[in-house]
């Protein structure tokens, strides 16, 4: 069974907080979490940890004490699915009354300063801002041109099947108004890897929200292993024909 524990009071000090996913992160975790803690405006901070063998849950919780109303920690029992981990936070941030909610990877392939300028974009009316590395501006730094190619094809593939009409749809860099999160029914988003991305995107778009994409530079890691398989791949491209097949039957509102 999957158990789910907080550290520290919920009280709320912003109304914008960023998610976080990590497993085996030893070598960020504490770079990330104090970068994120720097920035202006301020931002809360969500890890979500599938039991990460490495003890990444532990300098969270070490550093809990020197942002105790600031940092959140979710820990989970094991590696239970980008998706689900993601759906979990954002449940969470509802409940506890944020308004601006981020997604954003522990690695620093998303450059934390780029916080703030997808702040800005949606306080501007934006009800989800994208980090695309495919619009102009945008780009990559030692990333192998075999997984460049790999992206692009799915971005197109992407939008081929589903009409989407945005230029990086695998991003993972984004930030949510809280209205988008409150009108999907987050229960219906099937998809648990990286195709959750996709499905995300779709269903914003599908309800009708403004949707923007600005330009990132996406950095490989340096610290740590990639999570990307083979396994994600293959979801992706049966996973973007069902959900455009079960967006004909079925609607993603509550």
């Amino acid at each position: 069974m999957n158990k789910i524990t907080f550290a520290h009071s919920t009280r709320t000090l912003s109304k914008n907080i960023v998610i976080i996913p990590t497993y085996n992160e030893l070598g960020n975790i504490e770079k990330m979490v104090r970068k994120v803690m720097s920035l202006q405006p301020s931002f809360n901070l969500l890890v979500i940890d599938d039991g990460s063998p490495d003890g990444t849950a532990d300098v969270v919780k070490r550093l809990q004490n020197e942002y105790a109303e600031r940092l959140f920690l979710m820990q989970r029992s094991g590696k239970l699915g980008l998706g689900t981990a993601y759906i979990a936070g954002f449940k969470w941030a509802l409940q506890n009354g944020y308004e601006y909610i981020f997604e954003m990877d522990c690695d620093f392939s998303h450059n934390p300063d780029d916080l703030v300028r997808l702040l800005s974009e949606a306080q501007n009316g934006c009800d989800l801002v994208i980090g695309s590395r495919y619009v102009q501006g945008g780009g990559f730094v030692n990333w192998p041109l075999s997984r460049i190619l790999l992206s692009r094809f799915a971005s197109v593939y992407v939008n081929l099947v589903t009409w989407l009409g945005i230029a990086d749809t695998t991003a993972g860099f984004v930030c949510f108004k809280k209205e988008v999160l409150q009108t999907i029914n987050l229960d219906s988003i099937k998809f648990v890897g990286y195709t959750f991305q996709i499905e995300m995107k779709y269903a914003t778009k599908q309800l009708g929200f403004k949707i923007k994409e600005i330009p990132i530079i996406f950095t490989e890691r340096v610290e740590g292993v990639s999570k990307m398989s083979t396994n994600i791949v293959k979801e992706a491209i049966g996973g973007v024909l069902r959900i455009r097949w079960n967006s004909l039957f079925n609607s993603y509102r509550k």
